[in-house]
């Protein structure tokens, strides 16, 4: 073959080599150009754009600033979010020579113990763009830390936005523990998914729908002349809604701390407090103690004993109610009267009427009720003032005999609410129990049998919720009316325009259907009037300057399935002033000690132990509230102010003790 067709052959093959490489560069091309332009578009933005999270502020919670008539609704924030900084690096973009010094002064700006130090040089000597090295910095901080790197930056050449701060939202209590158990939190670390807070319990979980708001984004530019906590909006964060709740800032202070006294008095194991407005079933103050820190509320729940404080134990914790549970008895025999006397036959009782206490033998029973004092015959005034154990069984026998065990059942539920949830925007409301005719328990045995009514009749063999006995003495309280309990006034969103969507309004809530007569409520208050003043069993609750009216309550509790002797629930259920009443108020001490206080009685009668806490947060209410005094002259003795003559309810107790003496000596 000639030298000159191998040349030719040689350029034609170099040629079709270079067609073919250039088909192949135009091929890779076309895949990256066409087929893989998002995918490299992507990779080119990430390493000149960064789109950074616009936090979204969490919905606050405000106190009830309207309890206070003639006052103008004032913001007051029960828990609020505040603006926080979380200080991030871009370690890629750092120069080796500076990053032990940098470590150092920014652990030092950022307030980092000093063990904490070298973790942040182990972060700068990460390849990255982008660290955490500090969290939750104040705007003081961040900008102690802006005015050091502007200096700092400049003098070892290094571009401005190789630190940057993204800003995020943090719970602040301006009223520290307040509330904890009813509120409680957000965890400190956010669902690295979502971006959104982790609530632990309460209404910051029952709401958090509402509570939560709508992460925005930011466009930032990377490069020497562009700090990265500036740059182009793409997306407004939408910020959560806030809760107005019914409570009142100042009547939960009082509460929380006359309870932790009186807890402490009594040698109690702990004890709640919960107030009412019984026309609107507004709570006014929930108060327990040992109370919930939610600004701890690891420690809480990483410790068995401590993890109790967590619920609210007006809510979650049934009790059996003792002789608080008697006005209820006795406003169920005036009931059952009503009725018939409708179909014209007799009543079963009336206030007046006097009923033999010196038999305390009911059937079924074996063994008798027993008075704390014995008395021959008692009416409906005194057998409240006296909770007298015989009187109430009579009562409840006769109710029985007219109207039968499954009236006497469907009161309780029917009118009173009790076996059935109040609906309180409370997470785990228990239902409590009222025993079913008819139904048997898990071991078998009839949970309604022949003595189980005169048990019911004391407080006893049933079990309750305080939100349902406080709404019972709200009905007394108002006139006959149901009302329906709750925590929450309003939710309203507060959009960027500056205008407000109410998400959910309470504030129109107020007295539903009657439930019972007028007749009957002012029959049930007047006796309960006399429960404080001498004579009675609770005159430690009695208010100075103002009428009140409620009854104490002493239960044993229930210890591996039988009645303790040593152990107790102890109750006052009252309201105050007795007419037009502004609250009712409910004090329970878990297991008060049992010891003899000399002059005073045996400390853990709920007269003894609760009765004083409820005058304490009582007259303080009454006096924030500005209600006039409606017994100006019912001072102790030795008070100046003290007229015996013009003192309320005077007359009335000469009277009754008349008549006590006249029916028993």
């Amino acid at each position: 073959m000639s030298v000159e067709a191998t040349d030719r052959k040689r350029l034609v093959a170099i040629a079709v080599f270079l067609s073919g490489l250039f088909c192949l560069l135009m091929i890779r091309f076309y895949q990256i150009q066409i087929l893989e332009h998002e995918q490299w578009i992507k990779i080119a933005l990430a390493q000149h754009q960064y789109v950074a999270v616009e936090a979204a502020r969490r919905g606050s919670f405000y106190s009830n600033t309207t309890v206070k008539k003639g006052h103008p609704e004032a913001a007051q924030p029960l828990v609020l979010d505040v603006l926080h900084f979380h200080l991030f690096a871009d370690p890629d973009s750092i120069p080796k020579a500076v990053k032990e010094k940098l470590a150092d002064e920014l652990g030092r700006l950022s307030g980092l113990p000093k063990h904490q130090w070298p973790r942040i040089l182990k972060d700068l000597e990460r390849k990255s763009r982008s660290r955490r090295i500090a969290s939750w910095l104040t705007q003081e901080r961040k900008e102690k830390i802006e005015a050091w790197w502007s200096q700092f930056s400049k003098q070892e050449k290094i571009v401005r936005n190789g630190i940057y701060f993204v800003s995020d939202y943090r719970r602040s209590y301006p009223f520290g523990s307040m509330l904890g158990a009813v509120l409680h939190t957000v965890q400190e670390n956010k669902d690295p998914q979502t971006n959104q807070a982790l609530p632990t319990g309460g209404l910051e979980l029952l709401l958090n729908s509402y509570l939560t708001g709508k992460d925005g984004r930011r466009l930032i530019v990377r490069s020497p002349r562009h700090p990265l906590d500036v740059g182009q909006v793409l997306e407004e964060p939408e910020n959560g809604a806030d809760v107005y709740l019914t409570v009142n800032h100042y009547l939960q202070a009082v509460a929380e701390s006359e309870l932790a006294k009186g807890v402490k008095a009594a040698g109690a194991k702990g004890g709640w407090a919960v107030m009412m407005e019984p026309n609107t079933g507004e709570i006014l103050a929930l108060a327990q103690y040992p109370a919930f820190d939610q600004t701890r509320y690891a420690d809480f729940y990483n410790d068995p004993v401590l993890q109790e404080h967590t619920k609210v134990k007006a809510v979650t914790d049934c009790f059996e109610p003792g002789s608080i549970f008697k006005a209820i008895t006795v406003a169920l025999g005036l009931k059952a009267s009503e009725e018939l006397m409708q179909r014209g036959k007799k009543p079963v009782l009336t206030a007046g009427e006097w009923i033999s206490t010196t038999n305390g033998w009911f059937p079924g029973r074996s063994k008798p009720l027993q008075d704390g004092r014995p008395h021959r015959e008692l009416n409906m005034d005194l057998a409240i003032q006296k909770s007298s154990n015989i009187y109430m069984g009579r009562v409840i026998q006769r109710v029985l005999d007219q109207m039968g065990d499954q009236w006497y059942r469907s009161a309780l539920t029917d009118i009173f609410g009790f076996g059935r949830k109040t609906m309180i925007e409370l997470p785990a409301e228990s239902v409590g129990n009222v025993p079913t005719p008819g139904k048997l328990h898990p071991n078998g045995k009839l949970q309604w049998s022949t003595p189980t009514p005169y048990s019911l009749a004391i407080g006893h063999n049933i079990l309750i919720n305080s939100i349902q006995m406080l709404k019972s003495y709200a009905i007394f309280a108002n006139g006959g009316y149901d009302v329906q309990p709750h925590i929450i006034r309003k939710i309203v969103k507060k959009k960027a325009n500056g205008s407000e969507q109410i998400l959910l309004d309470n504030t129109a809530l107020g007295r539903q259907k009657q439930l019972l007569s007028t007749s009957i409520c002012n029959a049930v208050v007047r006796a309960l009037k006399f429960v404080t003043k001498a004579g009675g069993t609770s005159t430690r609750a009695d208010i100075q300057g103002y009428t009140e009216a409620g009854k104490s309550g002493t239960a044993e509790k229930i210890i591996d399935g039988v009645y303790s002797k040593d152990h107790n629930i102890s109750s006052f259920l009252g309201f105050a002033p007795a007419k037009n009443p502004r609250f009712v108020l409910l004090v329970t001490l878990d297991d008060p000690e049992k010891k003899v206080i000399p002059g005073v009685g045996k400390n853990q009668m709920g007269g003894v132990c609760s009765s004083p806490i409820f005058e304490r947060i009582a007259k303080q209410t009454l006096e924030y509230l500005g209600v006039e005094m409606d017994d100006p002259h019912g001072f102790p003795p030795g008070d100046p102010r003290r007229d015996a003559k013009k003192a309320d309810w005077a007359s009335e107790m000469e009277v009754l003790r008349e008549a006590y003496r006249k029916h028993n000596e």
